[in-house]
């Protein structure tokens, strides 16, 4: 092109382009700009909303002088009858006790649910994207004391709180916000070859009052995560709580009160109940509409049964034990820190969280030294006494015992004990907590306790995949009755998606830890075999609380009836003419050659004029009907 005396535009042309291309890039800004501003100036202000903090144990991050419950045989049910009794599971702090709901009480606060839903049901598009608003706002006005609330009743790190608790949540707001009216609107679809004179369209109307069964691991989104897709949906929602979540109720009970009445939204559309297992059934069994279970497959069978009973839907979300594969071709050094990430985030108290390092022989050796080094570097106390500490502690008090078995069977087996891997005794500082240390076993392999049984604690898992077999990668992760989500790194995008793709699993995430599908709120969330069934977020979470009706309907209005009557032939009292005339129809509309079509046209012509004999003289109703009074 150099060559060509017109390859360089003369330089008056080049600058008119130039100044061109600045124009109209000048004129997309100052629309975008102007957009904003109208979006700014349009939208309805949103309201600030502060949340009062009623005892020290809100408003301080360490505490004194308060009564210290035995790390190893607290217990819930030590508040008395009617109560809970709750506890800080890193300082063993007592926080008091909280009401435990009878089904009587569960039954009122349903009730109360559906008289609130019966207006909100009603509410506009933008009346529910201002609800949003007005959360989103508050969670991030009111941070530090979400993030205090959740530590003291869970025991997590600040940063385990921010990541899991806050950031998810507000990312869940602005979709809801953003997107949320896109799929529960009508939706458009095809009418089909028969209905050609019709439009035809998929409504969502909300279900009613959602009921929502939480675990304890996550307390602050646990409640937010159903309780937003509910509101948006149109229903009200009835959430509860786990038995050692309960203290942070009080406050994120008053923090929800306060939005829906800053958002000018029925107060009593959100119900908190906490209490044991009766309150959960008499909220499964109490005609709730649909049912939210998050926590283990044992009582995912028992509220299974229980919905049964009711023919009550219901989504249920039991847990995993995600594969995380390592090819050899992958960089141990760009993976070590979201490896321990995975395992150590929430003390590995995660539905959705890596317990199987599938990892190459060519890198096992090298990967097995970084993540060793990591966690012996790891600090862990008392998770609000410092920011620098890393790792929290165990929420169940009996929880450690079950870690520590699963880790003596792996030992006793073959595996090899890299770090942690005890119950730290007295006089050691973290026995005076409920402590688990971050641990690492090495030289794990199928056979073991600790491969087939949820974890659901701060223990990474690696197991050696020998000659570098992707087949024998799959298998293992396969070989698994768990598939809620997993993860596959290789230098090689096509082959750590093929790896993906290979895996049993609900989710899967390709270079990255398995948890970065939950930070896209637009995917569905959720497992297969005995991780469960339905799904939770996404448009299909979203769907799933509305009952869908679909619709068809005239694209032209005639007399108040059909736009086409119904043909004569097939008319009541028969004529004789409908089996010839449905089968001609048919060949016109489904013919599988032209030469079928066409005869298809002259046979409806032909039935559309033939007038088949009745031979038969069949009695008509009325006569049927004269015949039997006679026979009386």
């Amino acid at each position: 092109l150099r060559c060509m005396s017109f390859a360089r535009p003369p330089d008056s042309i080049a600058m008119l382009a130039a100044t061109t291309w600045w124009l109209c890039g000048e004129t997309m800004a100052a629309c975008f700009i102007v957009y904003f501003l109208l979006k700014l100036l349009l939208q309805r202000p949103v309201p600030k909303v502060e949340v009062p903090l009623e005892d020290d144990a809100e408003k301080t991050d360490v505490l004194h002088g308060r009564r210290k419950l035995d790390p190893r045989t607290a217990n819930p049910r030590d508040g008395g009858a009617g109560r809970i009794q709750c506890w800080d599971p890193c300082t063993m702090d007592d926080l008091g006790v909280v009401e435990a709901f009878t089904p009587a009480r569960v039954h009122e606060a349903i009730q109360a649910a559906r008289e609130a839903q019966g207006a909100w049901r009603k509410s506009t598009w933008e009346e529910r994207r201002h609800l949003m608003r007005t959360m989103l706002r508050c969670l991030t006005d009111n941070m530090d004391a979400i993030v205090r609330v959740a530590c003291r009743d869970s025991g997590k790190t600040k940063v385990d709180a921010m990541l899991g608790e806050v950031l998810t949540t507000c990312e869940k707001l602005r979709w809801l916000e953003k997107s949320g009216e896109r799929w529960l609107k009508p939706e458009k679809r095809e009418s089909g070859l028969l209905n050609l004179h019709k439009t035809s369209r998929v409504e969502f109307h909300p279900v009613g009052v959602v009921g929502a069964i939480v675990p304890w691991n996550y307390p602050f989104h646990n409640v937010f995560n159903p309780l937003t897709a509910a509101l948006f949906a149109g229903n009200a929602i009835v959430i509860k709580t786990s038995e050692y979540a309960s203290w942070s109720t009080k406050f994120y009970g008053r923090l929800i009160d306060l939005c829906l009445q800053a958002a000018g939204a029925p107060r009593n559309l959100v119900q908190i109940v906490t209490g044991y297992g009766e309150a959960g059934e008499a909220l499964i069994t109490g005609g709730a509409d649909k049912i939210i279970f998050v926590g283990s497959v044992q009582v995912g069978r028992k509220v299974q049964e229980a919905c049964a009973k009711t023919l009550t839907p219901l989504v249920l979300e039991l847990g995993g034990k995600d594969p995380f594969v390592i090819c050899e071709d992958a960089s141990p050094k760009a993976i070590e820190q979201l490896a321990c990430r995975g395992v150590y985030q929430n003390m590995g108290q995660n539905c959705a969280g890596p317990e199987r390092f599938l990892v190459y022989e060519g890198v096992y050796q090298e990967f097995c030294d970084r993540v060793s080094k990591i966690v012996h570097d790891m600090r862990q106390g008392p998770t609000l006494s410092s920011d620098f500490v890393d790792c929290g502690a165990v929420r169940l008090p009996s929880h450690l015992k079950h870690l520590q078995d699963l880790v003596d069977d792996a030992v006793k087996h073959g595996a090899k004990l890299v770090a942690g891997g005890f119950i730290p005794k007295k006089p050691s500082r973290l026995a005076e907590g409920q402590f688990y240390p971050p641990t690492i076993l090495s030289d794990v392999t199928e056979d073991m306790k600790i491969m087939k049984e949820e974890i659901f604690g701060p223990i990474m898992c690696i197991v050696k995949i020998k000659n570098n077999s992707d087949q024998e990668a799959i298998r293992i992760a396969n070989n698994c009755e768990f598939a809620l989500s997993s993860c596959a790194f290789s230098g090689s995008k096509q082959r750590a998606s093929k790896l993906v793709s290979s895996m049993q699993a609900g989710m899967g995430s390709v270079n990255d830890l398995e948890g970065t599908t939950y930070l896209s709120q637009s995917l569905p969330f959720g497992g297969c075999k005995s991780s469960g069934y339905d799904r939770f977020a996404g448009p299909e979470g979203l769907r799933g609380l509305c009952h869908i009706k679909s619709v068809v309907e005239d694209r032209f209005v005639f007399h108040g009836g059909p736009f086409l009557a119904m043909p004569a032939q097939v008319t009541y009292p028969s004529s004789g003419q409908g089996p010839g005339f449905c089968k001609a129809l048919i060949k016109i509309m489904y013919g599988y050659s032209l030469m079928d079509r066409v005869k298809g046209v002259m046979e409806i012509i032909e039935w559309s004029v033939k007038r088949p004999k009745n031979d038969q003289e069949l009695p008509t109703a009325s006569q049927d009907r004269e015949e039997n009074a006679k026979s009386k």
